[in-house]
């Protein structure tokens, strides 16, 4: 896409000041914009103002319940997605918020049924169970509309394992199972449909799900620090790295390992352009490269595979990784990763864990963001552009059977340890929350 000018270009830092300045509604709308504009791009810049714009929405937004929030965040949450599909770390911040907001809540009201067990005798002790969940079953569902004919499905495994509290939110764990049709927030688990807190359930509430956010900020702020911390373990002296198109996360990941390690690095660059020379790419990576003692090779993409059977490991910068394992990285990493597959040479993905996404997509092509063809061919050779389709990309995906290792801020993990990270940060009902909020619309 062509770039704008910095005069012209509302960007992240300037984007988060105005903030401060703008009614809630007028943010979002820039922020849509900026997105669909490609202003703010990659995805440390996408999912920091996904994060604040949710944080505007959970403390300036009008709700009276946990249902009433979790259906402004995921309104607001869906409208960024479709603005730019592209970034799935957008849909990943906005389902940790919703995360968030039902562990807040869910905590909130155990802390309450523990309080009133505490002040009076065991219900258990006095009135039958049965007569309990009846008597609370009567009272919660008057409110509901009569035409769902719905219940509260049964809780998840981490709710009700072994030995549940005495508590009314537990008796009712094992009512009958909810019909599909009924809105996901009133069976979300989180609140009740006809829980409506006081002003100070509320202000409590909203703090702690701001503050959850803040966590989730700093997280994304301290993750190239703590990714750059495996490095000296994965990068040995004499070590022939191949690194391509390297982003900020890779830079500082070679960098930690070169205070220690003496080792060689050969830098792909990309393919030549009409409107950017090569030779000013990453020119600052290697001077710090050169400034430690470290070897740089500079080296076209086209004669990267003279140089495979001599390299030990590939390291890649992922934009995301999809839950099958695949990572979408920058347009030419998949032959590079497949290259290396073939050599022997380990394959590294950096990856924070704000990038690993539960969503895995039939259509692997919808991953492939496309750019402007025009650093390529000139729009005034007439005869070939109005003769040939030329489609430049920008990303693609790398198949999970070809990457080794993948590496977080949490640590070192194979493909088959993804599937409980992302059972840890993501809950299921919120993994289709662009879908399941469209048919309440």
């Amino acid at each position: 896409m062509p770039s704008v000018s910095a005069g012209h270009a509302l960007d992240l830092e300037k984007f988060l000041k105005s903030l401060k300045g703008q009614q809630l509604e007028a943010s979002v709308n820039s922020l849509i914009s900026l997105l669909k504009r490609r202003q703010i791009r990659g995805s440390e810049p996408c999912a920091i103002a996904t994060a604040h714009i949710l944080l505007q929405v959970v403390a300036r937004s009008k709700w009276h319940d946990v249902d009433s929030l979790l259906l402004n965040v995921s309104r607001t949450g869906r409208r960024l997605v479709d603005a730019q599909p592209n970034e799935l770390v957008i849909g990943n911040i906005v389902r940790r918020v919703l995360g968030l907001i039902r562990d807040e809540a869910s905590e909130d009201r155990g802390d309450a049924g523990d309080e009133s067990a505490s002040e009076a005798p065991t219900p258990t002790d006095i009135v039958p169970p049965s007569s309990i969940s009846q008597q609370w079953s009567s009272k919660r569902f008057d409110s509901v509309d009569s035409s769902t004919g719905a219940s509260r499905p049964p809780l998840i495994s981490s709710y009700s394992s072994i030995n549940p509290p005495k508590s009314l939110f537990h008796l009712l764990s094992t009512s009958p199972p909810t019909d599909g049709n009924v809105s996901p927030f009133k069976t979300s688990g989180a609140s009740t449909p006809t829980w409506r807190g006081n002003a100070g359930q509320i202000h409590a509430l909203r703090s702690e799900v701001i503050d959850g956010i803040e966590e989730i900020k700093d997280e994304i702020s301290q993750v190239d620090d703590q990714i750059a911390a495996s490095a000296e373990v994965q990068i040995h002296p004499g070590d022939l790295i191949l690194v391509h198109q390297p982003s900020t996360t890779t830079e500082r990941f070679i960098l930690r390992a070169a205070q220690k390690r003496k080792f060689t690095v050969l830098l792909a660059m990309a393919p030549p352009r009409r409107q950017h020379s090569p030779e000013n790419q990453h020119a600052v990576f290697r001077k710090k490269l050169s400034a430690a003692g470290i070897t740089v090779v500079n080296v076209m993409n086209g004669g990267l595979m003279a140089y495979m059977s001599r390299v030990n490991k590939v390291i890649i910068g992922a934009r995301a990784v999809v839950a099958t394992g695949g990572v979408v990285a920058d347009a030419g990493s998949a032959a590079i990763a497949r290259a290396a597959k073939e050599q022997g040479a380990a394959v590294v993905v950096l990856n924070g864990i704000y990038k690993l996404s539960p969503e895995s997509p039939f259509d692997e092509s919808s991953l492939i963001e496309w750019g402007d063809s025009s650093t390529f061919v000139s729009f005034s050779d007439g005869p070939l552009v109005c003769g040939a389709e030329i489609r430049t990309a920008l990303t693609e995906l790398i198949p999970p059977e070809l990457i080794d290792t993948y590496i977080t801020n949490l640590g070192t993990h194979s493909r088959d340890h993804l599937s409980s990270l992302i059972a840890d940060h993501y809950k299921r009902e919120d993994a289709d929350f662009h879908i399941w909020e469209e048919a309440l619309a």
